[in-house]
């Protein structure tokens, strides 16, 4: 698989799913087939809380495909500037705006037309002044160095060929002393190649997953300090089975290989007050 192979089955996949919530449908984590229940998968099903849903409009929650709620266990304060990475139809843009408040500022970014779309459809439902989305890639940020006080991002930069790159312009762009704040899909320890060398699972959010290792060797390698990952969910033989159906994958034969392997997590880290250049920059 080719990085530009992975990015456009990526885009493809969730500018499909950005339409069928256009049309009153619901967006599952990249393939996955919805369930009796209406819950796309085990990953992206039942993160946020009613009192949550009643700040957004209805679109935006159907569109969400996160693995997490990273504006539940981030600290915003009223003020901030705060970057969402892979913003979709703009959920945790939409709620972070509302914790920054009017003197803060809240960016979405994302690479696909048919999710900018919605999410500003979003934007105007919501009646909300201090958001903006970007179109462009999350391996190149188009915001100046040292211009945000929180990195957001919900089960997307799992999605990037090139997290080296992520994480080195995600250092860029945020001030000394701001915040990483992200919920990812992380692996604890090695997974199936089968689940690797499937272009359809780095869609449907496992594929691409770090190992959990790997992920704080990453960002300390990028020059952030204070890593630390807290798993919010961990993955069942019964998950991936769900996970993985309909993704030219035996799910029989590779699920208890699987077991407990695949989890979310709530990744925090920061950018030093005084810095050093990132070897990636």
């Amino acid at each position: 698989m080719s990085t530009d192979n992975i990015k456009e089955v990526v885009k493809e996949k969730y500018g499909e799913a950005a339409l069928r919530v256009g049309k009153g449908g619901s967006a599952c984590c990249g393939s996955a087939p919805s369930t009796a229940s209406g819950c796309c998968d085990p990953i992206t099903s039942n993160l946020y809380d009613a009192s949550q849903a009643g700040q957004i409009p209805e679109e935006a929650m159907l569109a969400s495909l996160g693995c997490g709620n990273p504006t539940a266990l981030a600290k915003l304060n009223p003020g901030e500037t705060v970057l969402d990475l892979g913003s979709g139809g703009g959920i945790d843009v939409l709620l972070s705006a509302r914790r920054v408040g009017p003197t803060g500022k809240a960016y979405g970014l994302d690479m696909t037309d048919e999710m900018l779309t919605l999410a500003n459809e979003n934007k105007r439902k919501s009646g909300l002044n201090n958001v903006e989305f970007l179109k462009g890639e999350i391996e190149h940020i188009p915001l100046p160095d040292n211009s945000v006080d929180v990195i957001i991002s919900n089960c997307v930069i799992n999605l990037s060929a090139d997290k080296d790159r992520v994480f080195a312009e995600a250092f860029r762009v945020l001030k000394p002393g701001g915040r990483f704040a992200v919920s990812d899909v992380v692996t604890k320890g090695e997974v199936p190649s089968e689940i690797r060398k499937s272009v359809l699972a780095w869609v449907g959010c496992v594929a691409g997953a770090l190992e959990q290792g790997d992920y704080r060797a990453k960002l300390k390698a990028a020059g952030f300090d204070n890593v630390h990952l807290e798993p919010t969910r961990i993955y069942r033989i019964e998950d991936a089975r769900e996970f993985l159906s309909g993704q030219n994958i035996n799910v029989d034969a590779i699920a208890p290989q699987v077991d407990g392997k695949f989890m979310s997590a709530f990744v925090r880290a920061t950018k030093p007050q005084k810095t050093a250049a990132s070897c990636y920059q």
